[in-house]
Formats: C-alpha cells, sequence, structure tokens
C-alpha cells in the first residue's frame, strides 16, 4: 500500500521562508557531476526537513539540470518527501501479515487520535502517520513502528495508548524520540 504523493500546489505556508543559502555548498559539490540529481535532492531534504518546492527551482537554476527531471525522481522514489514531515513518523505495516491481522483497525484508530488521516502530518508537526508495504516483522503482525522501536501484536486501543504516552513525553519532559 503506497500514499499518494502528487500534490496540485507547494506545501509551504505563506510565512515560511526557505533559506536558500543552504544550498550553496551542496550545488558547489554537485554541480558539474553526472548522476547528481539523487544526491542533490538527498541534500536538500536533509537540509529541510523534506524537498520545498523553491529549494528545488533554485537547485535546478543552479545546476543547469530540468526542474521536472528533478520532480520525476523526487516524487517517484519514496525516500523523499514533498511536504513537511512531523517530527516522529507513526508507520503502519499493512503488507500481507499485518493485513489480515486487521492493520486497517490499527490505521482507523491513529487517523482518529492524531486528527490526520494516513500520510498526513499533525498541524504541531510532531506526528505524520504513514502505511507502509511491510516492516518485516510479520510474526509480530499488526504492527508499527515509531522511530526504532516497533510495537507488535496491537490493537486499535494499545496503538492510541502508545501515542498517549509519547505526547505526554514530548509535553511533560521534552524528550527526544
Amino acid at each position: 500500500m503506497r500514499i499518494q504523493r502528487i500534490q496540485t500546489k507547494p506545501h509551504l505556508d505563506e510565512s515560511e521562508q526557505v533559506d536558500l543559502s543552504l544550498l550553496v555548498p551542496l550545488v558547489q559539490q554537485y554541480k558539474n557531476k553526472r548522476g547528481n540529481t539523487i544526491p542533490l535532492l538527498q541534500g536538500i531534504q536533509n537540509a529541510y526537513g523534506f524537498i520545498p518546492i523553491p529549494a528545488m527551482e533554485w537547485v535546478a537554476e543552479n545546476t543547469g539540470l530540468k526542474l521536472s527531471d528533478m520532480y520525476g525522481v523526487a516524487s517517484f522514489y519514496a525516500q523523499f518527501r514533498l511536504k513537511p514531515v512531523g517530527k516522529i513518523i507513526v508507520k503502519v505495516c499493512h503488507g500481507t501479515a499485518c493485513h489480515v491481522q486487521n492493520a486497517t483497525a490499527i490505521t482507523e484508530a491513529l487517523e482518529e487520535e492524531l486528527g490526520v488521516k494516513d500520510g498526513e502530518t499533525t498541524v504541531d508537526r510532531v506526528f505524520t502517520l504513514e502505511s507502509v508495504a511491510c516492516l518485516g516483522c510479520c510474526s509480530l503482525a499488526p504492527v508499527m513502528m515509531i522511530g526504532d522501536n516497533t510495537f507488535g501484536k496491537l490493537t486499535g486501543k494499545q496503538a492510541k495508548e502508545v501515542i498517549r504516552d509519547i505526547r505526554e513525553k514530548e509535553n511533560g519532559s521534552g524528550c527526544e524520540h
């Protein structure tokens, strides 16, 4: 199961500015190298946490790459994000074993708890909810993964409790995840 990644307009608020100066060393490093599209896109994403359209436009102008080619690569590969993601990415497995064990109930419970749909980020940009094809933990189905932590044999209620615990830690102690 894949999240649809096509956007009709950039997902950048008017109030947000992209500091393009972060890209100068990246462009200098890859400007005239063959096969530079993926490393450039990776560099943009490393700088901002996603690939803002203005950054992609600036890199295209300053490297001679075609914006349409860059966008094609960025929208094709799952590693690239064209919109901001939350600090914490919640991945719910929807592979065969998890699907059979009702992973849909986990996703629906998390959508309710987080107030977002699959593939979206909470308004406060703390959580992003993603369905993924397989997390490789079939014996623990249904499974969700948050950072390096895997939560298996879940119910919707348990998934919500995990999110509540994380929120409590985020709001209370400021712990990193």
